[in-house]
């Protein structure tokens, strides 16, 4: 059976850290592997892709240059580090990975396997 099992999110104020990690189980993932936010009442929104070899990296406009999407495929393990957090990036941040696309895209179909999400709340 393949899991993603996010960890990591919490409580920050402003301007704080945290580190997201997302491990799977149940099959190797020779994939892209992207993270994925939603705030209440907003759709699902993408906010970080890294590509099967990590050389490929994307990133939302509104995240760039704050969060730091990093994978170490020996432990089937994908990171999001996330810097300079902002209220606004308060959300449920959800794992997800495709079957066998190599690239992230921006769209959550495109994707097969998705874990149950970690919130992250960030006060002011």
């Amino acid at each position: 059976q393949v899991q993603l099992v996010e960890s990591g999110g919490g409580l920050v104020q402003a301007g704080g850290s945290l580190k997201l990690s997302c491990a799977a189980s149940g099959r190797t993932f020779s994939t892209a592997m992207t993270w994925f936010r939603q705030a209440p009442g907003k759709e699902r929104e993408f906010v970080a892709g890294i590509s099967w070899g990590g050389g490929i990296t994307d990133y939302a406009d509104s995240v760039k240059g704050r969060f730091t999407i990093s994978r170490d495929n020996a432990k089937n393990t994908v990171y999001l580090q996330m810097n300079s957090l902002k209220p606004e990036d308060t959300a449920v941040y959800y794992c997800a990975a495709p079957a066998t696309r190599g690239l992230p895209t921006h769209s959550a179909p495109d994707y097969d396997y998705w874990g149950q999400g970690t919130q992250v709340t960030v006060s002011s």
